[in-house]
């Protein structure tokens, strides 16, 4: 199958890093890779194993975890923890960061940026003589479509007791 400019350079942005690992880039990741660069939201590691096989293509569970995380080495892709218990995998084209907002009702995922948030932030960590490497941001609450079907956002409260909670049971 003939490769978009787009993911040929991706292909070959891996393979430069897997040769610098002293690894390979073999049909499977080749193939790993092009999914992941059509792919255009957030998708779960087991999402794409499914996709893999339902196109006839022969891989394990453990090629596509092992290259995610090789993946994610590179910087190729983003590891994103939604609020549930295992991650979702998002692509990085360039520089692509945003932050997320997500909705507790229906699991929405919208993404955005704020270059002023990024700022403040970027203050703080002088301010604090602190070196970030990485951050992300996610703000939990209801989605506009969920609030005209009636859902009420839990009281700050009842988040802060559900944070708290959470904070003891990872004690």
């Amino acid at each position: 199958m003939p490769h978009s400019p787009r993911t040929a350079k991706e292909i070959g942005r891996f393979g430069d890093f897997l040769q610098l690992q002293g690894l390979k880039l073999t049909t499977e990741r080749t193939a790993l890779v092009r999914e992941i660069f059509a792919t255009h939201y957030h998708f779960e590691a087991d999402e794409l194993l499914f996709k893999m096989k339902e196109k006839g293509l022969k891989i394990s569970r453990a090629t596509v975890y092992r290259t995610l995380e090789l993946l994610v080495k590179s910087g190729m892709v983003r590891r994103v923890h939604l609020g549930e218990d295992h991650y979702h995998y998002e692509h990085v084209a360039g520089n692509s960061h945003h932050d997320h907002l997500i909705c507790t009702t229906c699991g929405a995922v919208i993404e955005f940026h704020d270059d002023e948030l990024e700022k403040r932030q970027r203050e703080i960590c002088e301010r604090k003589r602190f070196t970030p490497t990485f951050h992300n941001l996610q703000i939990l609450g209801v989605c506009a479509d969920c609030r005209k079907k009636g859902q009420q956002p839990d009281s700050p409260d009842r988040v802060q007791m559900i944070a708290a909670g959470a904070l003891q049971l990872r004690k």
